[in-house]
């Protein structure tokens, strides 16, 4: 699955690994088969941060996916946390995790606890419960993105 020629290619891999794009999410857009929860849930990720929707349509069960998924180019994902990707059992995983976004410049966190099942040789993401609250951070604290910087300097307000 090859993205649309327009997306941009970062050099960071955005699911904030700390590894390169082309060695972290970028195989799995290709087609390599993501070998665990955790790194599907990164690499869905990677493709709402650049708006791949295809990928995302692709690695979506059967079972739970919808008929089309229409690009979002007003949010802007900015970092993910994962807070726990336990060990998959009984080819069933989860991973509960953090993405923080903006939209309209206003900061939001999406959380949730995502649902993945191993079938024909594969993890697919078949459903989360999300919960998505509305954040209000001051302009000199640490922005939400990850960087380090202060929001007023980095993605500002």
């Amino acid at each position: 699955m090859t993205p649309p020629t327009s997306v941009s290619t970062p050099t960071n891999c955005p699911c904030g690994s700390g590894a390169a794009f082309t060695a972290c999410c970028h195989p799995y857009h290709q087609g390599a088969v993501a070998p665990t929860p955790e790194a599907l849930m990164r690499s869905r990720y990677t493709a709402f941060a650049l708006n791949v929707s295809d990928y995302l349509l692709a690695t979506w069960h059967a079972s739970t996916r919808p008929a089309h998924l229409p690009p979002d180019p007003d949010t802007q994902w900015k970092a993910l946390t994962i807070v726990a990707a336990p060990p998959a059992k009984e080819g069933q995983g989860a991973v509960h995790f953090l993405a923080y976004f903006r939209e309209q410049a206003r900061w939001h966190v999406l959380k949730e606890n995502s649902r993945f099942v191993f079938e024909d040789g594969r993890w697919w993401y078949v459903d989360g419960v999300p919960t998505i609250e509305r954040l209000k951070p001051r302009r000199n604290e640490r922005c939400l993105c990850g960087s380090g910087r202060k929001i007023k300097s980095c993605c500002g307000e």
